[in-house]
């Protein structure tokens, strides 16, 4: 039997238990299957399966014609419902059909195959490797359109950025970390794990974290693979934005943005340029900025991983310029330094394991680049693939990255250069710095 109709005929299966046994909630469809059915909050019962459901949650493009010869479907002609007419034949046939593998990503079918002969996955074992209902892009949507106005809060939302864990792509165990990077990450995500224990004993000020460095070192990636690792939503806000649009409604959005979070917990929010704050501080900005900084610095003292279920992570390029009040809100502080030669070889092996390679050296390379930044090593190594490519060819040697590193060092250090005099220079000039702010930013969310 071909594959398309095991995986229409378990859709089929999970649609008919799901709807019959009322113990079963979200958390026991897979994402794929509780997707289609997600509507305005909610999955409600009974699970009617469509050819257009079936074909978005099982990728067949022609589902009826998967399992219209066997004995157990049926399809309502007015409707186009496909459904089983003997849900205990097609349980059977389709047990037959599976491996472990298969019924461990389906708590649904693991809990409609508990009597069966031969099944070693349990309903709560499945659940356990499923992905929680909270990293799903349209439980996120959601729950915004159920929490917020689309045109009241559309300022607020504009300065939120709003990432689900299954649309991060970077792993943790893409990154290379510092020790000292390596221990916090394991210090957050045993926090995480023992909330209950930590609020038991009256320890609710953990879990906010400043991470300090130049760009393109890392700090809003690790945040993001942490997010992706602990299947937790990402929301990131860029202070600078916070602080330099909607004068009139600033201190209100910064309130609505930590409520996002809240709603949307447990969730990490990532408050990036936070250096913007002290600036505002210093300076003798409009008062609404200032009311916005004390409202955020505020927020930040009122929310908690123990209580909220919020992971708070702040980022700056610019420690030297935040005050006391501003450090003291965070109870960790994780430098990131540029890489070491170790680290810079690391990140070489990790960025080059997809690609073709031809008597590659990355520690040859990593003795070249003293003072490049991971994102900058990344940066490097699409010059060389570009490069080859234009050549007609795929596999990149050690002369290409080489060349790609003189490349590079070059651009860096026409940014360094004083322009001469005259119109042409001086819009040279600016558009110079302009593209180094943007580089700078590009970096730290590239690596």
């Amino acid at each position: 039997m071909s594959e398309p109709a095991v995986d229409v005929v378990e859709f089929l299966v999970t649609a008919h238990t799901y709807t019959e046994d009322e113990e079963l909630d979200e958390g026991d469809l897979p994402p794929r299957f509780r997707q289609v059915f997600w509507s305005d909050g909610s999955i409600e019962r009974p699970l009617a399966v469509t050819q257009d459901r079936a074909r978005t949650a099982t990728g067949v493009d022609h589902p009826w014609d998967a399992v219209s010869d066997l004995l157990f479907t049926q399809r309502t002609e007015f409707s186009g419902e496909i459904s089983l007419t003997q849900p205990d034949m097609a349980l059977e046939w389709l047990l037959d059909r599976v491996e472990d593998d298969r019924m461990a990503s389906n708590p649904t079918l693991a809990y409609a195959a508990r009597d069966e002969d031969g099944v070693s996955v349990t309903r709560e074992e499945a659940r356990a490797d499923n992905q929680p209902i909270q990293a799903d892009r349209v439980w996120i949507d959601s729950l915004l359109d159920e929490y917020f106005d689309e045109e009241e809060d559309a300022e607020m939302l504009d300065l939120v950025h709003i990432l689900a864990p299954e649309e991060i792509e970077t792993t943790l165990d893409d990154l290379v970390l510092t020790n000292d990077q390596s221990n916090e990450v394991q210090k957050i995500v045993t926090a995480i794990e023992n909330r209950d224990y930590l609020a038991s004993i009256g320890l609710s000020e953990i879990g906010k974290i400043l991470f300090v460095g130049p760009p393109g070192t890392g700090k809003t990636t690790i945040s993001r693979g942490l997010a992706h690792e602990l299947g937790l939503p990402f929301v990131e806000v860029k202070l600078s934005m916070v602080t330099s649009q909607y004068l009139g409604e600033t201190a209100k959005n910064v309130e609505k943005t930590f409520e996002v979070a809240k709603r949307l917990s447990p969730c990490i929010l990532f408050i990036d340029e936070f250096d913007s704050v002290a600036k505002t501080r210093k300076s003798d900005e409009h008062a609404a900025l200032k009311r916005a900084v004390n409202t955020l610095l505020k927020s930040i003292d009122d929310i908690s991983l123990v209580r909220d279920e919020v992971l708070t992570v702040a980022a700056t390029n610019h420690p030297d310029q935040l005050d006391a009040a501003a450090w003291r809100r965070f109870d960790e502080v994780v430098n990131f330094p540029k890489p070491d030669q170790q680290m810079r070889s690391d990140i070489l092996r990790i960025v080059t394991r997809d690609m073709q390679m031809a008597e590659f050296d990355p520690d040859a390379v990593a003795e070249e680049t003293e003072g490049l930044t991971g994102s900058d090593l990344r940066m490097v190594l699409r010059e060389a693939v570009l490069q080859a490519l234009t050549e007609g060819r795929r596999e990149l040697t050690q002369e290409d990255v080489m060349d790609a590193v003189q490349g590079f060092e070059e651009r860096d250090n026409l940014k360094n250069m004083d322009m001469i005099d005259g119109e042409g220079a001086a819009i040279a000039g600016d558009g110079g710095h302009d593209h180094d702010h943007d580089h700078d930013h590009d970096h730290d969310h590239d690596h």
